[in-house]
């Protein structure tokens, strides 16, 4: 099976991927997962290259890096902006043969595996077979994804409950795949698992500009096209102009549980 749609693709997406990236989260993450100079490491699903650039920059010196991601516009955005002699970017499907790209002693998947409900472990699988015996995998997303909020409506609630059970059935997307991290490595039969869990854009008082372009577009493009809206008489513009409204509100709280998970590949 081929990766076919990505149900967040718009003109502004290139764009929303990197204002969202949290630089030094992602630093964070990758001291965590034992990321170290002079490894050979590859992002899967890269994105735009922003985190792969970041990342590139903890294996010098002496490493390399290559990222590769669904999106050749987003693959060629990398080239033309973080492309050097120690980094590159390609096109590829994630679910397709990729022995090709060699063996890494790193590999980073982060935020992918959720837009694949019917195949991530497909996707760990592929990507388990470029990593280097006594390797680490590290692989990062997000749980009870979109659904923690406090300070809105009940019809809100609903609604948004709703998108992301349509979400999940008619686009593959897995709001709930943080908690399958750690037992997709456990049967991979990689060695000294470790588990982190914490709290991603965490948000409450003042709402920040890349919270709120983030969060727009999450509306716009995601749940526009996932809800019939029937609660709300004026339809999607209603419930987006409530959305935007609670979201403005500094009263509001929001958060998504972020649970990381890093695994030696065995030497035998």
């Amino acid at each position: 099976m081929q990766c076919t749609n990505y149900m967040m693709e718009n003109d502004e997406e290139t764009r929303r991927l990197i204002v969202k990236t949290d630089v030094e989260q992602v630093k964070q993450q990758a001291l965590w997962a034992g990321i170290k100079p002079g490894m050979r490491l590859v992002d899967v699903g890269c994105g735009p290259g922003i985190t792969t650039h970041v990342l590139n920059q903890l294996v010098q010196p002496g490493g390399s890096s290559l990222g590769f991601d669904l999106s050749p516009k987003r693959a060629a955005y990398g080239n033309e902006h973080y492309a050097c002699e120690t980094l590159r970017f390609e096109q590829r499907d994630a679910l397709t043969p990729i022995e090709d790209f060699g063996q890494f002693d790193f590999a980073w998947i982060r935020f992918v595996l959720e837009y694949h409900y019917q195949n991530s472990f497909e996707i760990v699988k592929n990507v388990d077979k470029i990593v280097k015996p006594g390797g680490t995998l590290c692989l990062i997303d997000l749980d009870y994804n979109c659904l923690t909020h406090f300070g809105h409506t009940p019809r809100m609630e609903r609604a948004l409950v709703q998108i992301m059970n349509n979400i999940e059935r008619r686009a593959n997307f897995d709001a709930y795949v943080g908690r399958k991290l750690y037992a997709y490595l456990y049967d991979l039969g990689y060695e000294d698992i470790d588990v982190k869990v914490g709290a991603h854009h965490t948000i409450f008082g003042a709402l920040k500009d890349s919270d709120d372009f983030n969060w727009t577009k999450k509306v716009e493009v995601a749940a526009r096209a996932f809800y019939d809206f029937s609660e709300f008489p004026g339809g999607f513009e209603e419930f987006r102009d409530e959305f935007q409204a609670f979201f403005a509100d500094p009263r509001r709280f929001t958060y998504t549980p972020i649970i990381s998970c890093r695994g030696r590949k065995p030497l035998s």
